[in-house]
């Protein structure tokens, strides 16, 4: 580990590789270059400190940005030990003077000295993917809470924590789900997650998709993207599920769905996007096929029990980067990705740029609503206001060529009386 200037990264060097990394990924983010043009003309941010734990992705350098061009005093630190890009650290430390404290692989002690060192920073906004830092605030550094004035969440697993938090009393600030943003989940959960976990898979193994019986365990908007994008590819899809309406929906939309039990007896790959721990136990794993490969696309690593997984394991190496190869006690042998970690970000890049200039447009216009706002909020969790997820809507349609019709006075009038029927 390298210390240089304002954060903690692998290597200065890698530096120039990442810069150019994140001007590439601006290309397809127009969204948030026309927003970073307005922020630098209007400053709405000017005099903030913003401290983000988010995957240190070229898009996420793109949006630390424009918080920057907004006036903003940004600090960014990992949301997962294996997301991090070493050379868009670099670059955002040494060309971008944005201090970030992330590195590939890092151990769990470094991963939560560096949520510290952000909140060191004294934030009055947060940004996170996850909860860990509004987690970590909470529990161990509440003496910063006098200086905040509100946060946002990137995704479903912190979205449902956060729930947890305010339902319970916990919570002691105002944060913007923006992952409920129609612009942000019927996007990036749903295109995004499903072609990167796709795209982080074949990279870690190279395997046909084409015949191969597929297992999505959770039919929410990430495990929409994940099934159709598997079946596109050739892909035999089974769902399983907990939910009686989105079993429903996956039946009709063409894909087996049975309990997880009966699905390990012919699944060649299984991906778990649910949000929830050990939705792959220990039970499951004994009884999948030889050769059966295991990958989590949900937060965390939790969602695979690898504890149990250990207990039935008599011999394990690691076959090529990122797959683990375990033998079980019964004489088969299961692949596990990616130490069961977001397999599209620990694996490949991530949710692509385009779909992610979406995400934090809403992320960005979260947190100048925050500093325009937050003050006159309860201790909650919030939707994204509407105009402010149809405005991102607009901007990525006129990015893209698209026009759209508009109400005629006429028919404003007739959606909003009541008196005209029949």
């Amino acid at each position: 580990m390298t210390t240089s200037k304002e954060g903690a990264i692998k290597d200065p060097s890698l530096s120039e590789k990442g810069q150019l990394r994140i001007e590439w990924a601006a290309r397809e983010m127009p969204v948030l270059n026309i927003l970073k043009e307005r922020f630098e003309k209007e400053l709405p941010l000017a005099g903030l400190r913003i401290s983000g734990c988010l995957h240190i992705t070229t898009e996420t350098a793109n949006l630390a940005i424009l918080l920057k061009a907004g006036g903003a005093e940004v600090a960014m630190c990992a949301s997962n030990p294996l997301s991090t890009q070493d050379d868009v650290a670099a670059a955002l430390v040494e060309h971008f003077e944005i201090p970030t404290y992330a590195i590939n692989g890092e151990d769990t002690q470094s991963y939560y000295d560096h949520i510290h060192k952000v909140l060191d920073r004294k934030p009055h906004i947060t940004l996170d993917d996850g909860a860990d830092l509004v987690s970590t605030l909470h529990k161990e550094r509440n003496e910063l809470l006098k200086n905040i004035i509100g946060g946002t969440e990137e995704t479903t697993t912190g979205v449902i924590r956060l729930n947890s938090m305010a339902q319970t009393g916990a919570l002691k600030y105002p944060i913007i789900a923006v992952n409920e943003a129609d612009t942000k989940h019927l996007f990036d959960n749903r295109y995004g997650t499903g072609q990167s976990t796709l795209d982080g898979i074949t990279r870690a193994t190279n395997v046909l998709w084409a015949g191969k019986k597929v297992v999505v365990i959770g039919y929410g908007w990430c495990g929409r993207g994940v099934a159709s994008r598997a079946k596109g590819m050739g892909s035999q899809v089974i769902v399983t599920e907990i939910d009686a309406v989105r079993a429903l929906e996956a039946a009709m939309d063409g894909f087996q769905v049975m309990p997880l039990s009966e699905a390990i007896i012919d699944g060649d790959i299984f991906i778990s996007v649910t949000g929830n721990a050990h939705v792959i136990d220990g039970i499951h794993m004994a009884g999948m096929k030889n050769g059966a490969i295991i990958a989590n696309s949900g937060h965390f690593n939790v969602e695979i029990n690898l504890e149990k997984l250990q207990l039935i394991t008599t011999s394990q190496r690691t076959v090529r980067p990122l797959v683990e190869e375990h033998m079980l006690n019964n004489g088969r042998t299961i692949y596990v990705l990616g130490e069961g970690r977001l397999i599209n970000l620990a694996a490949a890049e991530g949710h692509p740029s385009n779909v992610m200039d979406m995400s934090f447009a809403n992320q960005a216009l979260s947190a100048e609503y925050i500093a325009k706002e937050g003050k006159n909020l309860e201790p909650n969790v919030y939707v994204v206001p509407k105009d402010i997820d149809q405005s991102v809507g607009r901007l990525k349609l006129d990015s893209m060529g698209i026009k759209i019709d508009q109400l005629t006075l006429e028919q404003e009038k007739y959606l909003s009386s009541w008196e005209v029927g029949t």
